[in-house]
């Protein structure tokens, strides 16, 4: 049979049939991601599937039109007989498809492409009406018990002025497993809890929050007291899932978990003693204001930003990293405006030695990295994925990506000596870098191969004038007032550290599908955190005279399963650093760490590890904090630290690591077993010490009993520092 091309084709059969069709750009394309086609995991993948590559989740309607319609000499298509295309028989399983049955013949998706192809499978109309809105209803919603499902409804309001009903259409995906989601948009619920549905449709995308919750008839609201605004906004979601929070810690709780918290120490025996016996109404106001001031503060808060910022050893030298650990501890124990730290982070160019925060560069190299790690660090948004394709599940497109990194694209670097101490590892540099602004080659796009203009990310692109000086620019649209999510990330930091949850969670992961667990709270935090000059300390204190941060950590029957909604403490084990430098408190005798002086806390290390060895020639402290999940800093992310549970902690607990500080002839345990106290009074001082709190009546009987039966009087007050130093009270802030 003659052959006749494609265009011919489409031709005569646009020409003897009607001329109203479905548009390809809303109508075809809403079927294809409807049946999962243009997903990551089928024909959406980077490099496609059987041979086929769709743009991912329909993000180009053009490039898809002419990859079904043209590519693959136009077998995919037939509009002499539309069912035997391929796009249909593949589909409908009636020719072999390894996605299997997307859709059956006598579906309404079937009748679409159908029709489409009967019309001559038009190209996508520039003039056609496109999408400029979609509504869900509910836009939230609480499903108490004995109700167990929601039925959504999708609206799509177009450009002409006209909607439609879109939701057999739209693409529903659930954030967790609490629920399950029908095509028709009927959410049933599997679990009590919240979750996030995204509802999409086309190039929309909307959240819509929805909590699960058990009938509770009997639920009266507690309403417990406010201290501030945060509690405000946490009382009114808690009493909407009719959650009632837990009460407040008591005070031996409470000052551990501020000092903790705050400045990354316990108290002292006295401090935490002194605090149980002040009756003063104000006396937690009065603490919070205490540690904020005092010079732990600066260096706890500089260990948290020194580990994403990746102040370490390998890269930019030791030297290299006790100025930069100074300048970021400077700037906190100054009481910087928080905008003054990013804008000389981002502009920070010079000698690495002379100008502390051209490290910043040093670290990010290339301008990809650097447009990564500043989104990442600043905005609170992961672009990685659009480096390669349009960003699976947030609105970048792989050419926001580019004209992002663009920005970053003119810096060089001067090279001195390299001094490195290990041959074999090509990474490491040692020795003083100069950051140089110079006319480097433009960053390109390599899907396009054309030159991307600086652009900021979600906003304008750079003028002429702009481009001149293009980190400035960065800089001074990046810590503007205007720019919320500028801080409403840096709130979330703050927030994550002192809470152990952040309000958007992963706290370096904004996005409209990813949406903060309490939006008003998040707003209201990050106006405060602007109002008051962007200053860290004023945050640090909003949250924590809040009722909210005050919190017991034991639940109740209304809020056992709330992981997200702050309505009791949750418990984490202390980072690495700060559970060694407890160890050093209670045992009276400083952790040793190589190239530092003894007595130099773990919290106060600039870097990873000053002198880089093999594990077993480590000094004791250097090996606990690497064994505890200290991070190594080759990331920008917080993720980095591990808090996980390993084997190799347990023996370092219970064997070599503890038992070789306990046995020590100079620490608090020695003094205790030479002096001639009794045994409670020694389970007095070590409980005060080691758990902020005195041993209940039991507990310094039996104290007692170990240590004044006691053959060996220091083996027994060994044996209770042990007890106490392994003690989930110790290892975990609660």
């Amino acid at each position: 049979m003659l052959r006749l091309p494609i265009a011919l084709l489409l031709i005569v059969a646009a020409g003897s049939l009607p001329a109203q069709s479905p548009e390809f750009a809303v109508d075809v394309m809403s079927v294809l991601s409807k049946a999962g086609c243009n997903l990551g995991t089928c024909h959406g993948n980077l490099n496609g599937k059987g041979g086929l590559k769709l743009s991912l989740r329909g993000q180009s309607p053009r490039n898809d039109f002419r990859t079904l319609v043209e590519e693959a000499r136009g077998r995919r298509v037939n509009v002499l007989a539309p069912d035997a295309s391929l796009i249909l028989q593949k589909a409908t399983g009636a020719a072999a498809h390894r996605g299997g049955i997307r859709f059956d013949a006598d579906s309404q998706e079937y009748r679409v492409i159908k029709e489409w192809l009967q019309q001559g499978a038009p190209a996508p109309s520039p003039d056609a009406a496109h999408v400029v809105q979609l509504d869900v209803t509910p836009p939230e919603a609480v499903v108490a018990a004995p109700q167990t499902d929601l039925q959504l409804k999708v609206i799509a309001q177009l450009s002409d002025g006209t909607s439609r009903d879109v939701t057999d259409r739209a693409c529903y995906e659930l954030s967790n497993l609490i629920a399950e989601i029908s095509p028709g948009g009927r959410v049933t619920r599997l679990a009590q809890g919240e979750t996030t549905l995204i509802v999409r449709y086309l190039n929309m995308q909307v959240p819509v929050s929805i909590a699960f919750i058990d009938a509770r008839p009997e639920f009266v609201w507690d309403a417990p007291p406010i201290n501030n605004s945060i509690d405000r906004f946490v009382w009114d979601k808690l009493k909407r899932l009719r959650i009632n929070p837990s009460p407040l810690c008591d005070d031996n709780v409470f000052i551990r978990r501020a000092f903790l918290d705050a400045i990354g120490r316990a108290p002292t025996a006295t401090e935490a003693q002194q605090f149980a016996s002040d009756t003063r109404l104000d006396k937690r106001e009065r603490l919070i204001d205490e540690l904020l001031s005092r010079t732990e503060f600066a260096d706890y808060w500089a260990l948290k930003w020194a580990d994403v910022l990746r102040t370490e050893e390998k890269v930019l030298d030791v030297n290299g990293v006790e100025i930069f650990h100074g300048w970021i501890r400077d700037a906190i124990a100054s009481g910087r405006p928080w905008t003054e730290f990013v804008s000389d982070l981002v502009t920070g160019v010079g000698s690495t030695y002379d100008q502390p925060a051209a490290n910043y560069y040093r670290a990010n190299r290339d301008p990809a990295t650097r447009g990564e790690t500043t989104a990442r660090l600043f905005l609170g948004t992961r672009l990685q994925c659009a480096k390669c394709h349009n960003h699976p599940f947030d609105h970048w497109t792989q050419s926001d990506y580019y004209q992002w990194s663009s920005l970053f694209s003119q810096l060089d670097y001067e090279l001195g000596d390299n001094k490195r101490k290990d041959r074999l590892d090509k990474n490491e540099f040692v020795g003083e870098q100069v950051v140089l602004v110079s006319k480097q080659a433009e960053v390109k796009n390599p899907t396009t191969g054309k030159v991307a203009p600086p652009k900021f990310l979600g906003g304008p692109t750079l003028d002429e004038k702009a481009r001149k000086d293009r980190l400035q620019s960065v800089a001074d649209w990046l810590t503007t007032e205007d720019n919320e999510l500028f801080a409403q990330s840096q709130v979330n930091f703050i927030w994550y550290h002192l809470m152990g949850i952040g309000l958007v969670d992963p706290i370096d992961d904004f996005r409209l599908t990813n949406p903060a667990s309490n939006p008003p709270l998040m707003r209201y935090l990050a106006d405060h955190f602007v109002q008051q000059n962007f200053d860290l300390r004023a945050v640090v204190r909003e949250i924590m005279n809040s009722q909210t941060y005050q919190l017991s950590a034991l639940p109740n029957a209304t809020n056992a399963h709330d992981q997200t909604s702050y309505s009791h403490a949750i418990v984490r084990r202390l980072p690495a650093e700060v559970l060694l430098d407890l160890q050093s408190d209670v045992l009276d005798d400083p952790a040793a760490f190589d190239g530092y002086p003894k007595g130099i806390r773990a919290t106060q290390i600039p870097g990873v590890q000053k002198r880089r060895k093999r594990d077993a020639r480590l000094q004791l402290g250097d090996r606990f904090l690497k064994t505890f999940g200290k991070p190594e800093r080759i990331l920008a992310c917080d993720c980095e630290r591990s808090n996980e549970t390993t084997l190799k902690q347990v023996f370092m607990l219970i064997g070599e690591g503890l038992n070789q500080r306990l046995a020590s002839r100079s620490n608090r345990i020695a003094r205790l077993a030479a002096s001639e106290l009794s045994g409670a009074e020694i389970a007095d001082e070590l409980y005060w010490t080691a758990l902020t709190r005195p041993p209940s009546d039991a507990e310094r009987r039996r104290a007692a009993k170990l240590i004044d039966n006691a053959s060996d009087r220091r083996t027994a007050v060994e044996d209770l520092a042990w007890a106490l130093l392994n003690a989930k009270e110790f290892l975990f802030r609660r």
